[in-house]
């Protein structure tokens, strides 16, 4: 039978590793190319969905904004049609409400975008609201 001091030289052998633990620098490798595989499956998603127009589904028509207009960092005054309509909403990060319904539209969507929608917007602001204090035309 081997005596203790064989034992202790034969496990000291495996403990280093002479012929069955893993080549780390393989196994590294191995990890950084699965990396980079998934890496770029994720963004071949996103590329692909991003050239099919996003998860939208196919109804676009039924909603278009007509225009956007900046009220501070984080709100916005939108103009949106909707059945024909158009609807302004303020956009919040908190809340989206619906600010006037108006029968006709103030702006055409087939045109291009153009400063109009802000001058008459500040002008509705002016006859709605306007007793004199956000009306600053006439000073």
């Amino acid at each position: 039978m081997a005596g203790p001091e064989e034992t202790a030289a034969a496990a000291s052998a495996a403990a280093t590793g002479t012929g069955s633990a893993p080549d780390t620098l393989a196994t590294m490798l191995t990890l950084g190319l699965g990396l980079l595989a998934v890496l770029a499956i994720i963004f071949g998603c996103a590329w692909i969905v991003r050239r099919m127009g996003g998860m939208s589904g196919g109804n676009t028509r039924a909603i278009k904004v007509v225009s956007v207009m900046s009220m501070g960092t984080r709100e916005r005054v939108a103009l949106i049609e909707v059945g024909g309509k158009q609807i302004l909403v303020g956009v919040t990060p908190q809340t989206i409400r619906t600010l006037h319904v108006f029968d006709e539209a103030v702006v055409s969507s087939s045109e291009p975008a153009s400063g109009d929608f802000a001058r008459k917007l500040q002008g509705m602001i002016g006859k709605s609201w306007g007793s004199g204090s956000s009306n600053r035309e006439d000073s």
